[in-house]
């Protein structure tokens, strides 16, 4: 057991680790050979913000343990929202940009929904359903949104030079050598951690008789939200609370189109012990900070909305607990 856990924050380090070099060696290379510093933010940089979820859930789905590749990426969707969001605004109320309001939140409210109504077929496939599965034609599906999603965003981005998620920061003076030991060293650390963080989950929850889906929604989702957690509330002391907005909106995005589509696309993941309430918590949680964005007008969401998230996600934990 003692080992397992210690495997386990192994992984954890690793995946974070990694997904760091990785982001940055690509993003860097990307830069010096002429790309603009709005394609690397919007491709490059968040999609490693999300590789640690992309990992778990493909090598959870490799290995046959379904309810951790589900349960990952529903329960970092509502971590991204109820605890990095609420304890973001309780740090500095959170400006949501005009952007924001009208594109990617309806988006990652929509994300939810198509997910829901793909992935429990027993609910909205009709009678003779008899198991839930996002099956490789969904996957494609789920990537196909993903490119829409993407080619959406880049034509709107190049009316927005200054597109917050863009990187501009200046390039590094790395040398060539060094900048391919970094990727090809971060995706060894990625691929690598993610191995060893699902093997160690899986063993600790049938030591301790949980099941894999509370594993997956809590322990495992929390853990790869870890790069978001860090991003958010760096940018909240640094009283730059929008990024922080953009940062979980569009992370979420990507877990369900990007790393849902192609985990399921490599292997059908069968959903099992995640159950309708998660889905409902998940687009629940979306449509909250929806109404908190746009209420009275405002574009803000305060430090009481925030309490409000933060409490959702403790009352969320415990139901869990609970159903132990």
């Amino acid at each position: 057991m003692i080992v397992d856990i210690l495997l386990f924050l192994l992984g954890i380090v690793l995946i974070i680790v990694g997904a760091n070099y990785l982001t940055e060696g690509a993003s860097t290379l990307a830069r010096r050979m002429g790309v603009s510093p709005l394609v690397v933010g919007l491709t490059i940089v968040a999609f490693g913000t999300s590789s640690p979820e992309l990992i778990v859930s493909l090598m959870s789905a490799l290995k046959g343990n379904a309810d951790i590749a589900m349960g990952n990426v529903l329960g970092s969707n509502i971590f991204n929202v109820l605890a990095i969001g609420g304890v973001t605004a309780l740090v500095a109320p959170i400006r949501v940009t005009q952007s924001t309001i009208r594109r990617e939140l309806p988006l990652m409210i929509l994300a939810s929904l198509v997910l829901f109504v793909l992935a429990y077929d027993t609910i909205f496939s009709g009678i003779g359903a008899t198991e839930n599965v996002l099956t490789r034609g969904e996957g494609i599906v789920l990537l196909s949104f993903f490119l829409i999603f993407l080619t959406y965003t880049f034509a709107i981005a190049k009316g927005s030079p200054n597109d917050p998620h863009a990187d501009h920061a200046p390039v590094k003076a790395y040398p060539l050598w060094l900048l391919i030991l970094f990727i090809i060293g971060g995706l060894a650390a990625l691929v690598y951690g993610g191995d060893l963080f699902v093997s160690s989950a899986s063993s600790i929850a049938r030591t301790l008789g949980m099941s894999e889906s509370f594993i997956g929604l809590t322990i495992v989702a929390a853990g790869t939200s870890l790069p978001e957690l860090a991003t958010s509330v760096v940018a909240a002391l640094k009283k730059q609370p929008e990024i922080a907005i953009g940062n979980i909106v569009g992370s979420n995005i990507f877990n369900i189109f990007l790393i849902l589509g192609i985990s399921s696309t490599v292997t059908p993941i069968r959903v099992g012990g995640v159950t309708p309430l998660d889905f409902i918590v998940m687009i629940v949680s979306g449509l909250l900070l929806y109404i908190f964005a746009v209420l009275f007008g405002d574009r803000i969401v305060k430090r009481t909305e925030g309490a409000i998230l933060a409490l959702g996600f403790v009352a969320y934990t415990l139901y869990l607990i609970m159903q132990l």
